[in-house]
């Protein structure tokens, strides 16, 4: 089964992505995090000029991402383990060719909060400079999760409040998965499907 997690910058992805790992309903779960496929020459991607002009990849433009790479990962991985979980921004864009079950879900919670997420993780334990975040958020991110990211929830199966403890929401998807590969058994019972829980 292929589990996509997105949802915006903060949400709460990557914890999210560890406790469905961790709650697994069956040993063979693998996780893919969009952040590991990012292009980071400046022939592919899209690239801004900060205020020094140096360049800076966009990360919140789908097209600085390598989705193709991704995918193909994805097929890799969905042929030896029973659950593939994709997290990221543009988790919704990957298209495996493996026929199999799948289930996007979407972590939501509101902008302000993922902002201090994001201040407290960047600033506050990596010591990124706060002025350059909150510039980037203001001038790029925001925009960008309007644009790329928010329309994901419409298409999502599953939108989750990002507020409740990860374990929670772990549960939450592991229950609606579970139900969505019975209704896929009873409605396609004997055609072949990639590795499945």
């Amino acid at each position: 089964m292929l589990l996509t997690v997105t949802g915006g910058s903060g949400a709460g992805k990557t914890t999210l992505a560890s406790a469905l790992t961790a709650t697994a309903p069956h040993a063979t779960s693998r996780i893919l995090h969009g952040d590991d496929y990012y292009f980071d020459t400046p022939e592919r991607g899209v690239w801004v000029l900060d205020d020094a002009g140096v360049p800076h990849l966009d990360y919140g433009a789908p097209q600085s991402a390598d989705i193709e790479r991704l995918t193909h990962d994805a097929d890799d991985a969905l042929t030896t383990a029973s659950v593939v979980i994709v997290e990221g921004l543009f988790a919704r864009h990957v298209r495996p060719a493996a026929r199999c079950p799948r289930l996007d879900v979407f972590l939501d919670l509101p902008a302000d909060l993922r902002l201090v997420r994001k201040i407290q993780r960047k600033c506050l334990r990596h010591g990124f400079p706060l002025d350059v975040l909150l510039r980037n958020y203001l001038h790029h991110r925001r925009d960008a999760h309007e644009r790329h990211v928010e329309p994901a929830r419409d298409s999502s199966d599953l939108v989750l409040n990002g507020v409740l403890p990860a374990e929670t929401l772990a549960r939450q998807v592991w229950t609606t998965a579970g139900e969505k590969l019975r209704q896929r058994q009873a409605g396609r019972a004997g055609r072949p499907s990639c590795t499945s829980p």
